[in-house]
């Protein structure tokens, strides 16, 4: 095989690499260094807050979970009916609260870092978290209002499982995959792109097709996870919100969904750029002066008569 052709054989390898590397990179780095982070996770779930959908949601798993705790603790089972709206609208009105942002962002932290310890570390044991603190600022909230029987509702420290002790082992080697991954594969994306490029005969054209390669991995980023979230809602249970849950997804993923849409735009105004470009300008031709006449050759001197 002539020089020629391996080097554009090899630039194509390359590219088409760099191009199939691009969204896995972007997935894995938004793994390993989006979620894997307590403060970024935090930040993305703190809009949440305000949220209606996910405030229905606490409204109703926070009050039914007071009820069942005065039915288990008081036996007052007929008054259930009557007292549930109090207690759900004592809740609503504290999710509209800064004590219960403040509870949310709380309740994230402690559940994330919960998370985390698991992943890093060797404990088999299951995940679980504590939520007395928020239902205590319930229980004040509830009793301010007059609610019956809201002062002798139980806080108890009971413990919310969040990863089951079977899945751990499956999960923790997945994290220290994706913790490789997220910076791997990015840096081998970019060299590889650069190594096709370096290599390529005509490398305009290489540079557009790497730009359309990068801008078709943002878009199938984008579509994968308009598909996940449309199969993530459909595998819940009946009693989980769903409005709530694709709340919840959105926010998780709004930093990887923005950084498709920048792989798409970019690749698109980098292909368009040297697909503008790819004629050069021909040469303007250069004006012809008018010669000027020649001058005319000067006529020799007559000769001189000699005096007798």
């Amino acid at each position: 095989m002539p020089p020629r052709r391996l080097r554009s054989a090899l630039s194509a390898v390359l590219i088409i690499l760099s191009c199939l590397l691009t969204p896995f990179g972007a997935l894995a780095a938004w793994a390993a260094y989006g979620l894997a982070d307590t403060g970024r996770y935090v930040t993305a779930m703190a809009p949440l807050a305000t949220d209606p959908a996910v405030r229905e949601a606490v409204v109703d798993t926070v009050g039914d979970g007071l009820l069942r705790a005065v039915d288990r603790q008081l036996g007052v089972h007929p008054t259930r009916g009557s007292v549930r709206p109090f207690v759900h609208d004592a809740v609503r009105s504290f999710t509209q609260t800064r004590a219960f942002r403040l509870a949310w962002d709380t309740g994230n932290r402690i559940t994330h870092d919960a998370v985390l310890h698991a992943l890093r570390a060797a404990d088999e044991r299951a995940v679980t978290v504590d939520l007395a603190p928020v239902t205590a600022q319930v229980k004040r909230q509830l009793t301010h209002d007059h609610v019956p029987l809201a002062a002798r509702i139980p806080v108890e420290h009971t413990a919310v499982a969040v990863l089951p002790a079977g899945r751990l082992t499956t999960l923790r080697k997945g994290f220290h995959v994706l913790e490789v991954a997220g910076f791997w594969l990015p840096v081998a994306s970019v060299a590889f792109a650069v190594g096709g490029i370096a290599l390529a005969v005509r490398r305009r054209r290489a540079v557009a097709a790497t730009a359309l390669g990068t801008a078709l991995g943002g878009a199938l980023l984008v579509l994968a996870l308009a598909l996940g979230r449309g199969l993530t809602l459909a595998d819940l249970p009946a009693d989980v919100s769903h409005p709530a849950a694709g709340a919840v997804y959105d926010a998780l993923t709004g930093t990887l969904r923005t950084t498709g849409w920048l792989l798409l735009g970019l690749g698109l105004a980098v292909a368009l750029t040297a697909w503008l470009t790819r004629y050069p300008r021909p040469p303007r031709p250069a004006r012809r002066r008018r010669a000027s006449p020649a001058p005319a050759p000067a006529a020799a001197p007559a000769p001189t008569r000699a005096r007798a």
